[in-house]
């Protein structure tokens, strides 16, 4: 009887393994391309904002839009607008006031900040630290 369930069990694994490999193939390309032109999209709405904005505005228009979605497409989207809107966009002298320095290991210092960054707009989730951290590694470049 034991046999039988362990076998059930694997044969279930294997079947749906293959269903999601035989679906990849159908749903995967279309979904990449469409995050493409999406992701696009976005860096042409940032770089466009940014050469009418400052910094902070930049930053401000990421944060309440992305405020209204989430996952992983949605963080990608909004760090293209973010980053070309930024390269673009007027100094903003306080922009880097207070931003600690990037570092690809990320302190506890540095997690606190992104953080009470986020939770102070009240933003939750990882995508919005995610988005403050290219605020850190903007600030960094520019002191460099």
């Amino acid at each position: 009887m034991i046999k039988k369930l362990v076998w059930a069990t694997v044969l279930l694994i294997v079947v749906g393994l293959f269903g999601a490999w035989l679906t990849q193939d159908y749903w995967l390309p279309e979904w990449n391309q469409t995050l493409a032109e999406e992701t696009e999209r976005y860096q042409q709405e940032g770089l466009a904002f940014g050469q009418q904005a400052d910094q902070q505005a930049c930053l401000e228009k990421t944060l309440s839009s992305f405020d209204r979605c989430s996952g992983f497409a949605c963080t990608v989207k909004h760090g293209k607008f973010l980053n070309a809107c930024l390269k673009h966009a007027a100094n903003s002298p306080e922009f880097c006031k207070d931003v600690p320095a990037y570092n690809e290991e990320r302190s506890d210092d540095d997690k606190t900040w992104a953080r009470e960054s986020c939770w102070g707009r009240d933003i939750r989730g990882e995508g919005c630290r995610l988005l403050m951290r290219q605020q850190q590694l903007f600030c960094s470049k520019q002191t460099d």
